[in-house]
C-alpha cells in the first residue's frame, strides 16, 4: 500500500521538485492522484485535453506519435521517478503526442491547476521544469536526427542503447542487462519496421552481443552494441 511518505519521497526524487522543502513536498503529495495502468492502455491520447501530469512511481510508459504514413514513432520513454505531460502544469492545451503503457505501471497524477496554484508561489519549479522540457526537445531532435540520417541498424543500436541506460540507473549492472522489450518496442523506438529491428537483432544474437527471450532481452556487452550506433 502507498502511503503519503512514499509520496513525498517519490516527488523529491523528481528533479523539478527536489529543491522544495518537506512542507511544500507534502502539499504537492496532498493533491496527489494515484492511478494504475495496464500494458498497452493508454494514459491520454494525442489531441486530448491536458490538464494532468503525471511522475511514475514503478513501470515503464512512452510518449507515441503517428506518423502520416501510419507508422508510429516512439518519442520518448519513461520509468520510475520520471514525469511527462509537463505541459499541463501552464496550459490546458492539446496532447501534442499519446502515452501509453509499456508495462503495467502506476503514476501520481497531478491536476493542472493545482500545480499552477504552487507555481505562483514558487516560481523557481518552472525554471527546472523548462530545463527538463529543454533536455526532452534535445533528445527528441536527435533522435528525429536519426530517423533521418542513420541506418535502420544505427536507430535500432541507439533505442536498445538508451534502454540500457536506463536499466543501469536502476541498478543493472555493466554487463548482462535484462531489457524488457519486444521487438516490435524497438521497433517504434526507431522508427522501423519490425521486419527490419528482427532481422539486426537476429545479427546481434548470432554476433553474441545479445540473447534473446520472449518480450525481453539481454545485453551482453553493452559496449560493443554502442559500436554500431553511428
Amino acid at each position: 500500500m502507498t502511503t503519503a511518505q512514499d509520496t513525498i519521497e517519490l516527488l523529491g526524487s523528481v528533479s523539478a521538485f527536489s529543491g522544495l522543502p518537506v512542507d511544500d513536498l507534502e502539499r504537492v503529495a496532498d493533491v496527489v492522484v494515484p492511478r494504475r495502468f495496464a500494458a498497452g492502455e493508454m494514459v491520454f491520447h494525442e489531441g486530448d485535453r491536458g490538464d494532468t501530469c503525471y511522475v511514475v512511481r514503478h513501470g515503464r510508459f512512452r510518449s507515441v506519435s503517428e506518423h502520416r504514413i501510419g507508422r508510429t514513432l516512439t518519442l520518448a520513454t519513461f520509468e520510475t521517478g520520471d514525469i511527462f505531460g509537463e505541459l499541463a502544469m501552464f496550459d490546458d492545451e492539446q496532447r501534442a503526442a499519446s502515452v501509453e503503457a509499456v508495462q503495467d505501471g502506476e503514476v501520481a497524477a497531478i491536476l493542472g491547476r493545482d500545480m499552477r496554484r504552487l507555481l505562483r508561489v514558487h516560481p523557481e519549479i518552472a525554471v527546472r521544469l523548462l530545463g527538463a522540457l529543454s533536455r526532452r526537445l534535445r533528445r527528441t531532435s536527435e533522435r528525429l536526427a536519426r530517423h533521418s540520417f542513420t541506418t535502420v541498424q544505427s536507430r535500432v543500436a541507439a533505442a536498445l542503447s538508451e534502454l540500457v541506460s536506463a536499466a543501469r540507473s536502476q541498478g543493472a549492472g555493466p554487463t548482462d542487462v535484462l531489457i524488457t522489450a519486444t521487438q516490435a518496442d524497438l521497433a517504434q523506438m526507431a522508427g522501423a519496421s519490425r521486419e527490419s529491428a528482427s532481422r539486426f537483432l537476429a545479427g546481434l544474437e548470432r554476433a553474441g552481443v545479445i540473447v534473446q527471450g520472449r518480450g525481453k532481452l539481454t545485453v551482453r556487452d553493452p559496449g560493443r552494441l554502442e559500436g554500431y550506433v553511428y
